[in-house]
Order: C-alpha cells, then sequence, then structure tokens
C-alpha cells in the first residue's frame, strides 16, 4: 500500500539566507521553458521580478518533503497567506 504524499510546506522567503534564496530564484528562472514574453530579460531582470512577486505575496516558495525540492509557485488568491 501507497503512503499518502505530503503536502508542500510553504518556507517564507524571509527565513532563507540571501545566498539560498538566490539560489531557489535563480534555479526557477534558469529552467528551461520559462516564458517572459517578446522581451528578452537579464539573470538579474528575472531574479529582481520573483524577488517582488515574492515581496508581494503573489507568489512564494515551497518544500516538497517527498521529493526533497523547492519550487516558486503563483500564490493562490483564494487561501489565506501562510
Amino acid at each position: 500500500m501507497n503512503s499518502p504524499t505530503p503536502d508542500p510546506v510553504p518556507v517564507p522567503y524571509t527565513e532563507l539566507s540571501a545566498d539560498a534564496l538566490r539560489g531557489v530564484i535563480e534555479s526557477f528562472v534558469l529552467r528551461e521553458g520559462t516564458d517572459y514574453g517578446a522581451h528578452e530579460y537579464s539573470l538579474e531582470e528575472k531574479v529582481a521580478h520573483v524577488m517582488r512577486q515574492l515581496e508581494r505575496s503573489e507568489a512564494r516558495i515551497l518544500f516538497y518533503p517527498a521529493t526533497s525540492t523547492v519550487d516558486v509557485v503563483v500564490a493562490d488568491r483564494g487561501k489565506e497567506k501562510q
């Protein structure tokens, strides 16, 4: 019998060191398939965009215990901020 997959755990970006936060954001923006439209942005600009989204609670960081991975996701506006 398979055990249930644990729910992702929200990680407040303010709880990460500057280096760890930068690493999470860079990993996210460097993934193949990330589309920013017709305009080309530098890595620094992409990192700054994601950082602003985290600061405005438009995005959040989740840790997935089953895979020991993290991801940046669009915040669910239907739920209370965590």
